[in-house]
Parts: C-alpha cells; structure tokens; sequence
C-alpha cells in the first residue's frame, strides 16, 4: 500500500463509520425503506462506477418489454438539472443524464425518469403513468428507502469489489460484507475465453459473503454506427488506426476488444461522465490530423456519444470518421438459462396485468 493511501486510511475508516451508522438506522427501522405493490429491480454495485450497470438493465428491458409497461428510472448523474424529470422528445443529456438518454433512444415503449430520491420518483411514475407494471432501477444499491423485491449486485472481473477498499483510499461506497443484501451478483466484463478456473475463482471468494447466486456476464460488442453526417454508414473493412475518446470509469475491456480491430489504438480517456470540451475534441483533431495512416477512425462509447451528440459533433469532427459503439450484455455458459429463470420467477410472485 502507498504512503498515500496509509495517510488516507483514517478517512476511509470515518467514511465506514459514517455508512455503517446509516445502514443501522434503516436496519433498526428509524428510517423508513419502503416497499411497492409492483415488482421493483434494483441493479447496482459497491464501487463508483465502471461495473456496467446499464447495460444489464438494458439486459432486463430486452427481456421483459414484451411482457411488462417498464420504467427506468435513475439518479441522472451529472445532469444539470434537479428533481422529477421524464424523458421525452426533447431530452438531452444535460437534463436527464447521458445512461438515461441512452436508454430512451434505444427503446420504445418505455418510461425513462430520473429524480435523485428513488421512492419520490417511482410514486410520481405510478400517479402520472398507473398502468406501469415493473419498474427498473439504475444505480440504487445504496438507496434504501425503496425495498427492492429482487437486489441485483454488479462487480466488474477487473476490479471486483473483494479486491477494493472504502473511499478514499480505495472507491467502495459501502463496506464489502454490505454484498449480504444482494439477491444475486453479477461478474460482469468477464473476457470472452472465460476458464472453470476463473469460476471457481470467483465463487470461492464471493461464497465468503454468503452470496449464493452468481453470474458472468461478458460485453458483446454491435456495429459501430455513425456519430455525424459526414460519417460513412459503414466503417472500412481494414483500420489501421483506432482513435479511442472516451469518459468512462473502466475501459479495459473495450481497449481490449478494441486492440483486435487495429494495428494501433490511441486513447483519449477522460473520467467517468467527463463533459467534453471544445478544447478535448480540439486536441483530438489536431492528433488524428498528426498522425499518418491510410485508415484511420475515432471511436467513443455509446454512453459518451450521447454526451457528445450536445455538442454538435458535426462541426468539432469536422473531417474525422467518428463511430459510437453499442454494447450488450451476454451471460457465459447456462447462466443466461438461469438468470432468466431467477427473474420471471421473482415476477410470478406479483399479480400484474400484461401489456
């Protein structure tokens, strides 16, 4: 361990203190956790960001959108605004966040929301929209005052939360035996040749939290589609050199998958929901313009394109090919067969109309 992070240890030990005092507040019932008459999921994790969480719940819309009228609903990290908000035609990423406008482009008939307290915002949900049926929420690991029916725990293979630490010495938001409440845990991003060894790897460290479902899931990375007007529908079949922008919290996986595409990738990385700048996509240019190669494209994530879509990226890309990257979620070996059964069994335990 760094000197660093022994001067910060005593900070981490507060910040625990600080969690574990709020956790026995809602344990002993002094703050209220409340449940609904409808099923509600909770997807989320114990580290700040880089675990995949959305699109697990955009695993969750697939599955279930045939059956069910869903509503995501999410803090909106980083948006500019406050309160209730329902996306709508006119949303952009500054209103609602950049993982909630993903959501809305990507799905109809859906109801996408965002509101920092989770039970005011499902309330508002069911009083405007009554015939909501399941509701799906991003990020509310740590929100207890909604009870969620099924707890779903997400921790990356690349940094999964037994390896990490409380903030600020490492980035847990909770204690790591807090993985207790959880339904069932999700290792995401696993890599694509995935071993028996790997699992049981896995498995043994995780049965210390008494965590008796457990799943892999990998990325499968879509077709890349185009960012601007200029940008040919279809990417050249041979590239050279991949420009990588990107402002998410762990990029391991895709710089790997990445690496098999090109003979050199450039990255361009920024912090987790970094807003881009005009100065950022200006030192992009000037490297792309510096840099010799007979195929040559930019690269950003679906989660950053939206962010980027506010910004007229038509005009700041001028002369670049640039290309997001979607991305779904497929579970390893059987466990798609059985994560799906965990869910639609938890369903059947509600009475709800179909649509």
């Amino acid at each position: 361990m760094s000197w660093l992070r022994i001067f910060l240890l005593p900070f981490a030990f507060l910040y625990g203190f600080v969690v574990w005092v709020r956790h026995l507040l809602f344990d002993l019932g002094v703050l209220p956790s409340e449940a609904f008459r409808i099923p509600v999921i909770s997807v989320g994790n114990l580290s700040a960001g880089g675990a995949g969480k959305t699109p697990h719940v955009e695993y969750l819309v697939r599955l279930l959108k045939e059956k069910y009228t869903i509503a995501v609903l999410s803090r909106g990290y980083k948006r500019k605004t406050r309160g209730y908000l329902l996306a709508g035609p006119g949303s952009n990423a500054q209103d609602i966040g950049d993982e909630p406008l993903q959501m809305h482009k990507k799905f109809d008939g859906i109801f996408v929301a965002v509101h920092e307290k989770r039970r005011e915002g499902i309330k508002k949900l069911l009083q405007d929209h009554p015939d909501i049926n399941l509701i799906i929420l991003d990020d509310a690991f740590q929100h207890r005052y909604v009870k969620p029916g099924l707890n779903l725990l997400l921790t990356g293979y690349y940094n999964p939360f037994f390896k990490n630490f409380l903030i600020p010495v490492g980035n847990l938001r909770e204690a790591k035996f807090r993985a207790r409440r959880a339904d069932a845990v999700i290792v995401t991003k696993t890599p694509p040749v995935f071993s028996p060894l790997d699992r049981r790897y896995f498995l043994q460290k995780l049965s210390r939290y008494r965590l008796q479902k457990v799943f892999f899931s990998k990325l499968s990375y879509q077709k890349m589609l185009p960012l601007t007007p200029e940008t040919p529908a279809d990417p050249p079949g041979k590239i050279k050199t991949i420009f990588l922008l990107t402002g998410i919290a762990r990029s391991e996986a895709l710089e790997e998958h990445l690496k098999t595409k090109c003979e050199d990738l450039i990255v361009h990385k920024y912090r987790d929901h970094h807003q881009f700048t005009a100065g950022n996509l200006q030192k992009l240019q000037n490297h792309f313009n510096k840099t010799i190669s007979h195929s040559k494209v930019v690269i950003t994530t679906e989660k950053d394109a939206m962010r980027l879509l506010g910004m007229n990226p038509g005009e700041h890309f001028s002369g670049m090919p640039v290309y997001y990257l979607p991305v779904q979620v497929v579970f390893q070996d059987n466990d798609k067969r059985k994560f799906d059964r965990m869910v639609f069994r938890f369903l059947e335990q509600y009475k709800k109309p179909l649509r």
